[in-house]
Parts: structure tokens; C-alpha cells; sequence
């Protein structure tokens, strides 16, 4: 009798864990609640008050992290690895230094324009450095306790007729989106080297799936006022970015990768799918660390995380600010885009497609270049940081560092084709939604 009581005690701490928890981790990403005369969601009005309560000492926090960020790669000797970490090594650096001119306001007097410096060290970086360790807590929620698992049997259907991966890819996409994109492809680099996915899977995976988190897109939105329409814009960017990869993966670079699998994935038996998907789900959170462990170890990613990011943008934000405004360059690049932005007649076309161009040095740069435009523009360049997947202050490290068999001039083509159709599929998106 006893026993069948803990059992049946057992068993009802595994559903709590799977619907009671989950719960909780999509209240705080996703349900907008007033607070203060403000609507948006629970994780932004956390990261508002901590904002508040600390004042000026967030600069410092900020610079602090920066710091740190330069300082690890030192430490765990990363930065030997590659060409690639070596020369990051040296942009963290220059990181630092950047964040030491915002925070005393000394340096060239170009910098310290408000557009500039000013602009990218209070709006962004501060705000990136306490909404990824903030979101990264309650991500626990969100990705321990079988959600993930449970939609990724739920959609193994989807996945291999319009994406052409396995069903369990689902886990890495939605990992990303909800979590980061060094999630995702540690996941998709382990599973590869395993055997589980082919060259094409596992590429397809991190350049299709593998983009900025939910927390990041957070940044993206309050960047360009599109926090009052969070959902809308949460759901469409989301919508857009599988839509280009399920464009992407049908033609060259990603099409002609060898498609050879070790371990290929077992079908679901027809008819019991969500069965199936429950008993995944549960079996998860039953083997899920304790709330307090889980917790612990997304807030140390969270950190990890924030560390690496805080100096990059700092120097490939500054350094492509800086070329934005003072050099052609984004304008030739820009001109590859204009005529996608011009069909759809747009106010602000060129601009968006500058900065649109920009968004392959660091993701952030679209939006940061569109704050002032139409609402029309600045929600297309708010899908397009997303969309896009690639740039080279982060994700593209990320993914060369990997086993998967990308380059660099892979990478560049793939991000120049989704960037031409998240833009063909943004601007006539926000024209039907905010028209």
C-alpha cells in the first residue's frame, strides 16, 4: 500500500515537473503582464527593477563582464585553438578597452557621439548583461523537465519532410530559440559526432536552427520598440526563420553535402505520437536534476555566456558602427538587398538594406541602425537580426569551431541567401500585421 503511495506520489511529481514547471518557464517568456504601467513580459520587468535597483553600478557590473570575458579565454586557453579564437582574443581585448572610453567617457571624441559609444554600451550591452543570466535562471524551466523532448516527438513528422533532419533536431531549433544558439550547437555537435546526424543534417541544424535566444530577441524588440507587440513579433520571426531554412536546405551550399548517417533515428509508431511524446516528457523529468541543480548550472551557462558575447559587441558593434557611418561599405553590400526592399515600395528600403548588410558583422546592427525608421522597417530589421542566423562577432566562431564540415565562405553564402529571404518575407509580414 505504501509502496503503490509513492508511486502514485512519484508519478504526480513527474507530471508537475513536466506541466507545472514548463508552465512556468513559458509564463515568464511569454504571457505580457502590466507592471508599473508598463505591458511586457515577466523576464523584462525583472531585468527593469534589477535595472532600477542598481543604478549606476549596472555600468560597472557591465564592464565587469567585459573584463571577464577577455580575461577566460586566457584562463581556459581557448583562444590557442584556432586562428579564429586567436583573433577574438584580440577583439575582446579591444572590447575592454572600448568599454573603459564609454564608462569614463574619455577617448576619440568620434566615439563618444551619442549614436556611438554611448548608444551601444547603455542600450545594449547593459541590458544583454543582465537579460541572458536573468533569462538563463528560468530557463530551467523552460528546458529541463521535458517540454523540449515531449514537442520534439510531437513534430518528428514536420521535421524530415520540410527541413530534411531527423525529428530530434526539433529539440536543437527550439533549444536555440529558447535558450542560445551555443546550446544548440553543442547539442547538434555532439549528436553529429556521434554518428546521429549526416554532414547535411548537422550543417543544416546550425546554420538554419541555431540562432539567438528568445532573451536576445528580447533585446532586439526593446531596441526597436517592438515590446508592446513582443508575441507578434516573438511568433512571426520564429515562423520566418524555419521558413527560410526550409527554402535554404533544398538548394547549394547545403544541398549538396554528403547525407550519410551512422545511427539513423527510429520512427514513432504510427498512431501513438502523443502517448509517445508524454512518456518521453515524463521520462525526462524524471531523470531531471533537482529545480535548485538545474537552475545553477543554466545560471553558470548563462554567465559563460554573457562573458563571451559582452566584449564582442562591444568591438565588432563599435568597429561596424563606425564603418556604418563613416565608410561605404554596407552601402555596396546594401545595394545586394535594395532591390528586395524596393519591390515592396518601403519608405526606408535602402536603409534597410544597409543595415540589413551590416547584421553579417554582429547580429545586433540592424536594429541598432533602424531605431529611428518606420514601423514597418524596424520590424523587418528586427526579424532579419534573427532570421539571418549568422555573423561573425559570435555564431560563425561558434559553428567553425564545431566538427561540422562549414567554412568560412559557406557560411557567408548561406547567411547572403537567408538574409534576401527573411527581407522578401519580413517587409510584406509586418506591412499585413502592422498595416
Amino acid at each position: 500500500m505504501e509502496n503503490s503511495k509513492s508511486v502514485t506520489q512519484g508519478q504526480g511529481l513527474h507530471y508537475f515537473r513536466l506541466f507545472g514547471l514548463s508552465a512556468l518557464g513559458v509564463f515568464i517568456f511569454f504571457i505580457p503582464i502590466s507592471f508599473n504601467g508598463k505591458t511586457s513580459i515577466p523576464l523584462d520587468h525583472l531585468v527593469s527593477l534589477l535595472k532600477s535597483g542598481l543604478g549606476s553600478g549596472t555600468s560597472w557590473y557591465a564592464m565587469a563582464m567585459i573584463l571577464a570575458g577577455a580575461i577566460y579565454p586566457l584562463i581556459t586557453k581557448s583562444w590557442r585553438q584556432s586562428t579564429t579564437d586567436t583573433v577574438f582574443l584580440g577583439l575582446k581585448w579591444l572590447g575592454v578597452v572600448a568599454g573603459i572610453f564609454a564608462i569614463t567617457g574619455t577617448g576619440p571624441a568620434a566615439l563618444q557621439s551619442p549614436d556611438m559609444l554611448p548608444f551601444l554600451f547603455n542600450k545594449l550591452v547593459i541590458s544583454v548583461g543582465l537579460i541572458v543570466p536573468i533569462g538563463s535562471v528560468f530557463l530551467a524551466f523552460l528546458v529541463s523537465y521535458g517540454l523540449l523532448e515531449a514537442i520534439g516527438i510531437l513534430v518528428q513528422k514536420l521535421m524530415q519532410p520540410i527541413w530534411r533532419t531527423p525529428g530530434r533536431s526539433a529539440i536543437d531549433a527550439v533549444a536555440s530559440f529558447v535558450g542560445s544558439y551555443s546550446i544548440g550547437l553543442l547539442i547538434t555537435n555532439r549528436v553529429y559526432t556521434a554518428g546521429q546526424y549526416s554532414a547535411r543534417e548537422a550543417a543544416i541544424i546550425a546554420t538554419g536552427f541555431s540562432t539567438v535566444s528568445a532573451t536576445f530577441m528580447i533585446i532586439v524588440a526593446k531596441t526597436l520598440g517592438l515590446m508592446d507587440i513582443w508575441n507578434v513579433y516573438f511568433w512571426a520571426t520564429l515562423l520566418i526563420t524555419f521558413i527560410v531554412t526550409a527554402i535554404t536546405v533544398r538548394i547549394p551550399p547545403l544541398s549538396t553535402m554528403d547525407n550519410h548517417a551512422q545511427h539513423r533515428e527510429p520512427e514513432c509508431e504510427p498512431g501513438n505520437r502523443i502517448k509517445t511524446a508524454l512518456e518521453t516528457g515524463l521520462t525526462v523529468a524524471e531523470k531531471a536534476p533537482s529545480l535548485s541543480k538545474s537552475i545553477l548550472e543554466n545560471f553558470k551557462d548563462g554567465l559563460i555566456m554573457t562573458i563571451s558575447i559582452l566584449p564582442s559587441i562591444m568591438s565588432v558593434g563599435l568597429i561596424g558602427l563606425l564603418v556604418a557611418k563613416y565608410t561605404p561599405v554596407f552601402d555596396w553590400l546594401g545595394m545586394v538587398f535594395y532591390p528586395i526592399t524596393m519591390i515592396w515600395g518601403l519608405e526606408d528600403g535602402m536603409a534597410l538594406a544597409r543595415a540589413s548588410a551590416a547584421g553579417l558583422a554582429e547580429m545586433f546592427l540592424p536594429a541598432l541602425l533602424m531605431t529611428e525608421a518606420s514601423d514597418i522597417a524596424r520590424f523587418a530589421a528586427g526579424v532579419v537580426c534573427v532570421s539571418s542566423v549568422l555573423f561573425f562577432s559570435a555564431s560563425i566562431p561558434c559553428i567553425l569551431a564545431t566538427r561540422i564540415p562549414l567554412t568560412v565562405a559557406k557560411l557567408v553564402i548561406i547567411w547572403l541567401i537567408r538574409t534576401m529571404l527573411s527581407l522578401f518575407l519580413a517587409i510584406p509580414t509586418a506591412m499585413l500585421l502592422l498595416g
